[in-house]
């Protein structure tokens, strides 16, 4: 038996059983030979990473969730929320509840930054589990194939945000209201609560992050390193919203109409701060 064939052995003995049900319950679509689909998407690779995940979700960061049941069971749909925390667990987080908890299992397609292709290991691990480098195309692509995707308007500033701007949405920008429209696709609105104090950054060494090539190189406090404290995360997810009009539509009235989601998140980053008692609890 080869190494990778003992290992995915192992992993597989971790794995709860209801999980894996709702991972061979996922569309396995125009897969190759290789059993491959045409973005690098490997279901059975979500396998070996699903313990790892569902520790993070139900022992380190004990992840709540408020209104799974808004979670579209079949066709495209677009997710938007708030980013935060310097590395992206919010956004495996949102994922992992979207396959574990909403109506029907569905695969979460994020878009990730772009720098993230050059990263060794990292660029095929999000490939093989189905996340896709941020870019217009394929993110239309995706949608076209009726797929869930994650996108993250305010970007890198959103996720390397200091913490005096912790819950503060930063700008949204335009685009993904525009695939929303061009593909007629609702978007889901969702706030994560607790990501914002995971990893507290105090400053921003942009010297250092332009000579890495990295969008920001925080200076972390307490930990000094951007590995996450164990804070009780709290994931809500709201109504579908619809929204009728062209993709060339006029930037005055695209931007109305991304105030409208942002504004929809914001509501709800208050209120989940208003009902939570414990950063960690």
């Amino acid at each position: 038996m080869s190494l990778l064939a003992r290992i995915k052995d192992v992993v597989d003995g971790l794995l709860d059983p209801a999980v894996r049900a709702r991972i061979d319950a996922l569309p396995r679509k125009n897969l190759n030979e290789f059993g491959v689909d045409p973005f690098g998407f490997d279901p059975e690779m979500i396998k070996l990473v699903a313990p790892f995940l569902m520790l993070l979700k139900q022992r380190y960061f004990r992840v709540e969730t408020h209104g799974a049941e808004h979670i579209p069971s079949d066709g495209r749909f677009l997710l938007i929320g708030n980013h935060s925390g310097q590395l992206p667990f919010d956004a495996a987080m949102v994922g992992t509840t979207v396959l574990t908890e909403a109506p029907k299992p569905r695969l979460v397609r994020s878009m990730v930054e772009r720098w993230s292709a050059e990263l060794p290991f990292i660029s095929q691990l999000f490939a093989r589990t189905g996340q896709i480098v941020g870019d217009p195309a394929t993110c239309a692509r995706l949608l076209a194939a009726e797929e869930a995707v994650l996108v993250f308007p305010e970007g890198a500033k959103g996720i390397s945000k200091m913490f005096s701007q912790r819950y503060q949405l930063g700008d949204f920008g335009q685009g993904f209201m525009r695939l929303a429209l061009a593909t007629r696709s609702p978007i889901v609105p969702f706030a994560v609560i607790g990501a914002e104090e995971q990893a507290p950054a105090i400053a921003d060494i942009r010297p250092l992050a332009r000579l890495l090539g990295l969008p920001a190189a925080p200076v972390i406090f307490p930990q000094f390193l951007p590995i996450p404290l164990p804070t009780h995360y709290r994931i809500w997810f709201g109504e579908p919203l619809e929204f009728k009009g062209s993709a060339d539509e006029d930037d005055d009235v695209v931007a109305a109409q991304v105030k409208k989601v942002k504004n929809t998140v914001q509501r709800m980053i208050d209120v989940g701060l208003k009902k939570r008692t414990s950063v960690f609890f």
